[in-house]
């Protein structure tokens, strides 16, 4: 082969990519998008959803080069808008967008596509040859920039339009918020959406934390319910949100690609459970209640759906049961209203607030509402006052119960008052009686209060030496810790264990050595203050809570002050043998953030002491 062609062939082959970068840049120019926005100085961010053009692609066969030539540019339409968005619910298509950019001015702008849901997004800028892919079946830390939503840098240059094309396609709903957004402009006000998901999810956190305490301190069910209704909401809603995809499991794009309508029909079950025990439907309403359960085994097949079914149809299943849920929970809640139910009033006040914002969700989803600022966040303000009056409709059933009971207590007394005017030869004699009944009860309930005083105190006391127990160590230690985090000050754990105590015990008896112990008891609470903590936590082992502390060195002058109280406990005994402690400080927040961290230092430093030779005491680093 003559070499001068080969030349040619070689020098074809390095000029290819330019002019497939040419014609890309031809095909930009004469295929520009419809209405160009334009983006004057001073502009902020701007809303592109009336600037896009669409383009279906059902075989999923474009590429760029395919999308920008003359035959496939002319066909893109304007989009039809949801709202403020570009939405085309669940659809098995590949869809192409385009918009153009004419920039008066120069700068970064991030085109913010917000919907973290999307699958696949490629977002191609032919004029500077560069394209971005992402989506939520792709690991995180692929994407251009570090968002929950999904966000591209745009560099305009004035004069100099720029035509942006997107290629999307998911198996959830297909919904493309555009907003294209001013590099400082989008920092500032992404701030301010990343703190009112803070306070949402704060008060999701706290909300699930009290009703957790609640069950496990009545063991009521509906409590519980709750919970596992909250959580699974916090799951579909960080979905949702982006956040779970950004700071939960960025790694594992698999489960962030179900975790959306896994979460929110494991929210169904639980919503569907909860109706049924706050409403008793099974009692009250037992053909809705037929119907809830039905749509509970719904929801549960929607949840672990994606491991066997299309995710479109578990995806599609969630948003139909979680509409058909919204209207069966209402109908059932007013039939229980009607009826007088306790709680029904205020459950259905919530639970109307909180279903409507999961109704429109679903027709978001769907295609059937517009996206916008309402539809978009309609289920955190619905389950953010739900969460709040649902307090309220379980305080209703109480003052409810309460009511009942005066009621059945006035009635009892209308009867004796009636029992008595019947019977008016035996006054004296009924007055006798009750006389006596009520001093009987008056009594029974003063042995009752004492008793349950007593156990109250058994329960949070050692019963030796009356210093408290593990039990209400724990409790303290997590309430000064709250203290100690809110006024900044340090908290002190000392952890004492005898020195010497076993040969007491061994010599002399165990009652010795439960005198000693009781004067060791004194000794301790005499080295400290009186808002301090002393308790036992079994056997010759102590804890000294100490709060407030300015420094380091207040714990310790007071293990100083126990070690000598404890020197002279055994001579004021008359015990032959000298009873000394190893003590182990510990510091919050240096040397741990709870109880058990704090304790397990202190036991680290008391050894230390007790291999040091005893009788002193020792501080972690």
């Amino acid at each position: 082969m003559p070499h001068n062609l080969c030349h040619s062939d070689d020098l074809a082959r390095l000029m290819l990519p330019a002019l497939r970068l040419l014609l890309l840049i031809v095909f930009a120019t004469v295929a520009r998008a419809g209405p160009a926005i334009a983006l004057e100085p001073g502009t902020l961010s701007a809303k592109l959803a009336g600037h896009v053009e669409v383009l279906a692609d059902p075989g999923h066969a474009f590429d760029l080069e395919e999308v920008m030539a003359p035959s496939n540019a002319v066909r893109f339409a304007p989009a039809a808008r949801g709202g403020n968005d570009v939405n085309f619910g669940y659809s098995k298509n590949t869809y192409w967008l385009r918009f153009t950019i004419e920039p008066r001015t120069s700068g970064r702008w991030l085109l913010d596509v917000g919907f973290p849901s999307l699958d696949s997004l490629k977002v191609f800028l032919p004029a500077v040859g560069k394209h971005y892919e992402m989506g939520d079946t792709l690991p995180f830390a692929e994407r251009p920039l570090p968002n929950r939503n999904f966000l591209v840098p745009v560099d305009l240059r004035a004069g100099q339009p720029q035509t942006v094309y997107l290629r999307v396609e998911s198996e959830g709903s297909l919904t493309v918020p555009l907003t294209l957004w001013e590099a400082e402009a989008f920092r500032s006000h992404d701030q301010d959406r990343y703190a009112m998901l803070a306070l949402y999810y704060g008060m999701l956190l706290a909300l699930g934390l009290y009703n957790l305490l609640l069950y496990l301190s009545l063991r009521d069910r509906n409590y519980l319910a709750y919970v596992a209704f909250a959580a699974s909401m916090a799951v579909g809603q960080l979905s949702l949100n982006g956040l779970g995809n950004q700071y939960l499991w960025p790694a594992f794009p698999a489960w962030g690609n179900v975790a959306l309508t896994s979460g929110f029909a494991a929210t169904g079950f639980f919503g569907a459970l909860f109706t049924r025990l706050f409403l008793s439907t099974r009692r009250h309403t037992p053909k809705l209640d037929a119907l809830i359960v039905a749509l509970a085994t719904g929801f549960a097949i929607a949840a672990f759906g994606p491991a066997f079914m299309p995710y479109r149809w578990a995806a599609i299943l969630t948003s139909l049961f979680g509409a058909s849920f919204a209207a069966v929970a209402e109908i059932a809640a007013i039939r229980c209203l009607i009826r007088k139910q306790p709680g029904a009033r205020y459950f259905l006040l919530a639970w109307t607030l909180l279903l409507a914002g999961v109704a429109m969700m679903a027709f978001r989803n769907l295609g059937w509402l517009p996206t916008n600022a309402l539809t978009s966040h309609a289920m955190q303000v619905g389950s953010a006052l739900e969460m709040l009056l649902l307090s309220f409709a379980l305080a209703d059933r109480i003052q409810t119960a309460h009511s009942e009971k005066e009621q059945a207590q006035a009635e009892a007394i209308e009867t004796k008052e009636t029992m008595l005017e019947v019977s008016r030869k035996h006054e004296q004699e009924l007055e006798a009686r009750v006389s006596d009944r009520t001093k009987e009860l008056a009594r029974a309930n003063a042995r009752l209060t004492a008793s349950e005083n007593k156990l109250s105190h058994l329960a949070h006391h050692d019963p030796l030496t009356g210093l408290a127990n593990r039990l209400l160590l724990h409790e303290r230690l997590a309430s000064s810790m709250l203290r100690a985090q809110r006024s900044g000050e340090l908290l002190g754990v000392l952890l004492i264990d005898l020195d010497g105590f076993k040969p007491v015990n061994d010599r002399f008896g165990h009652d010795t050595g439960d005198k000693l112990l009781i004067a060791v008891a004194g000794a301790l609470k005499a080295s400290v203050r009186d808002t301090d903590t002393v308790a036992r936590l079994g056997g010759d082992e102590f804890v000294l809570l100490l709060e407030a502390l300015h420094s380091a060195d207040d714990a310790a002058r007071v293990a100083d002050k126990l070690l000598a109280n404890l020197r002279r406990v055994s001579s004021a005994l008359g015990c032959p043998l000298t009873i000394s402690a190893s003590v182990g400080i510990a510091l919050y927040p240096a040397h741990g953030l709870d109880a058990h961290s704090l304790l397990q230092q202190a036991d680290l430093a008391m050894y230390r002491a007790k291999k040091a030779g005893r009788d002193r005491w020792c501080r972690q680093p």
